[in-house]
């Protein structure tokens, strides 16, 4: 996001509720993943501001959360002068607010956001830790992350991590001591709507043109390097030697990030008369129910939604075991882990359940019980409001954080 421009405010005159918080993210389209938590803090009774760079994500999340927004303008990447004037943004937009509670996640807002609040003095400082981005990084690079995972820890009073194997990496790179690093409940930021993300009729295969009986792979998320694509396009080619018929439908953008995939890549991707592109999708919940198995060929992540969301639609899933994937699936279950990066095991994973119908239709029973059991939306979301009044009420605290 280019740093020009002035910070735009969109803001409410004070109101009566008890607390302020600020959740922040450095890109407008990390709020695609917000909206729910957003609505769960604002109807427990806290003012809740959403801040991240311009765009017209930032502005329907909010409205669409009935909660307010600011916008301030970050770089993703590593830009020195204008991350200065984004970090003295930041301390400006904090201080005129005098928020309870900050919230800031991603890499970039995670640093500036902490360290502005730091210097504020924000009462309740939580850094939000979706992911490692550094677990895909090299060299010079990844010592600057890890700096700033560090710091932007330092500068926090608590580290809520988005799984149990996110906490075991975190505190293994010494990002944070033991003690600051918690897990609400069984992890995840979100949970999963299992009404929405649920078995049923689809007509997604009739207006992409998949016969009924051919068997599709599904992918859901951003089509990038980090999230395996490449390994998945070759995997895919190779399925096709054995299943002929079968069908690859990838439900998500070409992001325009760091890891984005190559242009070579990008255009065989699109040009194969048997892959289909979805690009950004508002509501994949029908998509989710044209496919007999979701592959996320991830090489890192906090803990994916689009698993959950599979699993809530009895899908079973093939994901690596990679930081926070291995959190998602219950291996031979709910689905199958696999080593990340080697094209043959996701073949060989693929193949093993689009051919044998029982222990797919078991597996994916499971998951969705398993989801039921553990993810349900209203419940991961009730975990965090209640550890956010739990920071103002300290004695609440004890039971909320997983041990």
């Amino acid at each position: 996001m280019a740093d020009s421009g002035a910070l735009t405010l969109s803001l409410s005159s004070q109101s009566s509720q008890p607390a302020t918080i600020v959740v922040g993210v450095t890109h407008p389209q990390t709020c695609l993943v917000l909206g729910a938590r957003l609505r769960a803090l604002r109807e427990a009774g806290f003012r809740v501001i959403l801040l991240s760079s311009p765009g017209e994500l930032l502005d329907r999340t909010a409205t669409g959360a009935g909660v307010e927004r600011i916008a301030v303008p970050m770089w993703r990447g590593i830009t020195p002068l204008a991350d200065l004037r984004g970090l003295l943004r930041l301390w400006r937009v904090l201080i005129s607010i005098r928020p309870d509670v900050v919230e800031f996640s991603t890499p970039k807002v995670g640093l500036l956001g902490s360290l502005a609040a730091w210097l504020c003095g924000v009462p309740h400082r939580v850094y939000m830790l979706r992911g490692l981005k550094l677990e895909t990084s090299g060299g010079l690079k990844r010592i600057l992350l890890l700096a700033s995972e560090r710091l932007a820890a330092a500068c926090s009073h608590v580290v809520l991590c988005n799984s149990e194997s996110l906490r075991t990496e975190a505190q293994a790179l010494g990002i944070a001591p033991a003690a600051k690093l918690r897990v609400l409940g069984e992890g995840s930021s979100n949970g999963v709507d299992i009404e929405h993300f649920s078995l049923g009729p689809s007509r997604v295969r009739e207006y992409l043109g998949i016969p009924r009986d051919v068997p599709v792979v599904g992918f859901v998320g951003r089509l990038t390097r980090d999230k395996g694509l490449p390994e998945l396009f070759r995997a895919f080619v190779r399925i096709l030697r054995v299943e002929p018929s079968a069908r690859l439908l990838l439900v998500g953008w070409f992001d325009a990030s760091e890891d984005a995939l190559g242009r070579a890549l990008r255009r065989r991707i699109l040009n194969h008369n048997q892959v289909y592109c979805t690009g950004m999708v508002s509501d994949t919940a029908p998509y989710y129910r044209a496919m007999d198995v979701l592959v996320l060929p991830t090489l890192r992540e906090g803990f994916p939604n689009a698993v959950l969301e599979a699993a809530a639609t009895g899908i079973p899933v093939i994901t690596t075991e990679c930081t926070g994937a291995r959190d998602s699936v219950v291996p031979e279950v709910t689905g199958l882990l696999i080593p990340p990066g080697y094209p043959d095991a996701i073949c060989e994973a693929v193949v093993k359940l689009i051919r044998d119908d029982k222990l797919r239709r078991r597996m994916g029973r499971a998951a969705r019980a398993w989801v039921e059991e553990h993810y349900v939306e209203s419940r991961v979301l009730g975990l965090t409001v209640a550890y956010y009044q739990s920071l103002l009420e300290p004695e609440a605290a004890d039971g909320l954080l997983s041990t």
